[in-house]
C-alpha cells in the first residue's frame, strides 16, 4: 500500500484547520450544510453528466485504488522474467505452461499461454499490446472523471454563492445580519476551490499516475516475453528490461540482493 494520497489530503485538511485556528477562526464557521450539499451534490451530478453511467461506476469503483495505491516493483518484475527466461533455455517453452499456472497476475499468465501455445511473436506482440491499450483507455477513463470534477467544483462554489449573495440582498432591510449573510455565502465558492484541489484533482492526478505505473509493468512484461520467446540469454534479458525502468525505481537484481 502506497498511502500518499491519505497522507496528502490529510495535510492540507490539517494546514487549513492550523491556519484557521491561527486567526481565530472557528471551524463552524465553513461547515454549513447547503453550501457543502450544493458543491458536493452539483459536482457529482455534473461529472455524471460528462459521462456514461458505466464509466462513472467504474471511476467510482477505481476510487479505494486511488487511496491504497498499488505496491508494484520492478526489479521484481523483471527478476521474475529472468527466472522465466532460465526455465525457457532450460526446458523450452513448452515448460512454461506449467510456469503460468503458479502466476496470479493474469496479464503475464496470458502471455506466458501465448508463448506456449506456439504463437507467432508478431501476433503474441500484438495481442498483449492490444491489452495494454485497452486497460489504459479505462484507467485513463476513470481519472478523467474525477479531473473533470476538479474543473467544474469551483464554478458551482461560484454559483452557489451568486444564489446566496441573491438572498443576501432580499435582506438589506436588516443590516445587522449582512455580515453574517455575506460570509457564509462566499463558503460556497471555498468548498468549490477547497474540494476541487484537495480531492478531485489530486485524486484525478493519482489515478493517472497510477495508470503510468500500471502500463510500465506491462510494457516490462511485454519486452521480456518476447524476449525469452526469441531465445535471448537470461542476462541479456534482464538488461534489456532494467533499461526501460529509471535508475531511481530500480533495486539490486533479488539474487544479488539475497548475496549481500
Amino acid at each position: 500500500m502506497d498511502p500518499a494520497t491519505i497522507i496528502g489530503i490529510v495535510i492540507a485538511f490539517g494546514a487549513l484547520l492550523a491556519m484557521m485556528t491561527m486567526e481565530g477562526a472557528s471551524i463552524n464557521a465553513i461547515l454549513l450544510p447547503a453550501p457543502m450539499v450544493l458543491v458536493f451534490g452539483a459536482t457529482i451530478a455534473v461529472g455524471i453528466a460528462s459521462t456514461t453511467v458505466p464509466d462513472a461506476i467504474q471511476a467510482v469503483k477505481s476510487l479505494p485504488r486511488a487511496f491504497k495505491g498499488v505496491k508494484y516493483k520492478p526489479q521484481a518484475t523483471i527478476d521474475q522474467l529472468v527466472e522465466l527466461a532460465e526455465v525457457a533455455r532450460r526446458q523450452g517453452l513448452l515448460a512454461l505452461e506449467q510456469e503460468a499456472d503458479k502466476i496470479d497476475d493474469e496479464f503475464l499468465k496470458s502471455a506466458l499461454q501465448g508463448v506456449a501455445d506456439g504463437m507467432d511473436a508478431e501476433d503474441l506482440a500484438i495481442m498483449l499490446e492490444d491489452q495494454v491499450a485497452t486497460r489504459e483507455r479505462a484507467a485513463r477513463q476513470a481519472a478523467k472523471f474525477f479531473t473533470s470534477m476538479g474543473g467544474y467544483a469551483p464554478t458551482i462554489g461560484i454559483i452557489g454563492t451568486v444564489v446566496s449573495l441573491t438572498h443576501v440582498l432580499e435582506n438589506l432591510s436588516d443590516p445587522g445580519s449582512l455580515g453574517h449573510s455575506i460570509a457564509a455565502a462566499f463558503v460556497a465558492t471555498l468548498w468549490g476551490v477547497l474540494s476541487a484541489n484537495f480531492l478531485w484533482l489530486p485524486i484525478g492526478t493519482r489515478l493517472i499516475r497510477l495508470v503510468e505505473l500500471d502500463v510500465q509493468r506491462m510494457t516490462i512484461i511485454v519486452e521480456g516475453i518476447l524476449a525469452l520467446q526469441a531465445g535471448n540469454q537470461p542476462r541479456v534479458v534482464g538488461e534489456r528490461l532494467r533499461a526501460l525502468v529509471p535508475a531511481h525505481s530500480l533495486g539490486k537484481p533479488e539474487k544479488l540482493a539475497k548475496a549481500a
